[in-house]
């Protein structure tokens, strides 16, 4: 070997630590998503698709310098399997969809971070004791205070003045439909309003739910953002037409596919805004960092053609407060 290719070899040599450190630096990050809504689910799509654009825009995508595995659970009672299989898949960061799916990752790990949307309060779901600086390996985006359930059953009220009876159907499975139904419940008597709670998860139950309250009359209905109820909306929103009820959702979404009402939060805004904060967690910022950061913007909607087809007359006061008339 002559002296100038011994030399030119020791300095190829001196170079392989730093392609190394590179390949490290560069290497493909793993995320884990988990979801409470079934796959099909299109208006869910939209909001991983959301979720995954504003991934692209900050520099991540998908199959080239990040891997998202994505675990839908159709409902609550895979949430827990699937949240231990995401664990065991060892991401730099997972994403929680809902309380339930924030609180079965949490079980399984308590050392990855954690970013989650949609939760009403994480203090009273056990997940943090400090909104301004979450401790521990969570933080996240809230979609409003239980106390919401009071707003609902006001609008809802203003829309169907002849309300005296309320039915709230929830997932009885959900950790968080407690404090749902308890807000509703401090605001409807000085509304003169009776609440009949009602526990569903099947589309039996949905049915048997309906026809059981739709045989007095005055009724209405308040939906919770639970898994079997946002699963079968489609459902729940043709049945209160089938039987002629009002009824207030909390998702815009809902009164876009024929809901009276709804109130609340626009999750694909809250969907873009985690994807930021799992940027800044695959870049080395602990979730203790990041505050809780809780809506600023609630959406007021009524579809205009539902009224008409139960009959009501909406207020010109109620509609001059509406974010948006579906006609």
């Amino acid at each position: 070997m002559t002296r100038r290719k011994f030399i030119a070899g020791l300095g190829s040599a001196a170079a392989w630590p730093v392609v190394a450190r590179a390949q490290q630096v560069e290497r493909v990050r793993r995320i884990g998503v988990l979801i409470t809504q079934a796959e099909s689910d299109g208006q869910q799509q939209s909001f991983v698709a959301a979720f995954d654009m504003r991934l692209r825009e900050i520099g991540w995508t998908d199959g080239k310098n990040v891997r998202i595995d994505y675990r839908w659970s159709g409902g609550e009672a895979r949430i827990a399997p699937l949240a231990k299989e995401l664990v065991e898949l060892k991401p730099d960061v997972l994403f929680a969809a809902n309380t339930s799916c924030a609180v079965a990752l949490r079980r399984y790990t308590l050392a990855i971070p954690i970013v989650f949307v949609q939760i009403a309060d994480p203090v009273a779901a056990g997940l943090v004791t400090n909104l301004a600086r979450p401790e521990g390996n969570i933080t996240g985006f809230t979609n409003y205070e239980y106390a919401i359930g009071g707003k609902w059953i006001q609008l809802l009220k203003e829309a169907a003045p002849g309300l005296r009876r309320a039915a709230v159907l929830f997932d009885p499975a959900s950790v968080s439909w407690p404090l749902h139904v308890r807000a509703v419940e401090a605001a409807a008597p000085s509304l003169g309003v009776q609440l009949i709670p009602a526990p569903v998860q099947s589309d039996a139950e949905i049915e048997r739910a309906f026809a059981a309250f739709a045989a007095e009359p005055d009724g209405a209905v308040i939906a919770v953002p639970t898994a079997s109820v946002n699963l079968r909306r489609e459902k729940i929103i043709a049945l209160a037409a089938r039987h002629h009820l009002p009824a207030m959702y909390p998702y815009r979404y809902y009164a876009a596919e024929g809901g009276l009402t709804s109130y609340g939060t626009d999750p694909a805004d809250q969907y873009r805004q985690a994807a930021s904060y799992v940027d800044r967690l695959l870049k080395g910022e602990k979730p203790a960092n990041l505050p809780i950061q809780q809506p600023t913007k609630f959406e007021f909607v009524i579809n205009l053609k539902t009224a008409k087809a139960l009959g009501l007359t909406i207020p010109e006061t109620l509609l001059a407060t509406a974010n948006e008339v579906i006609q």
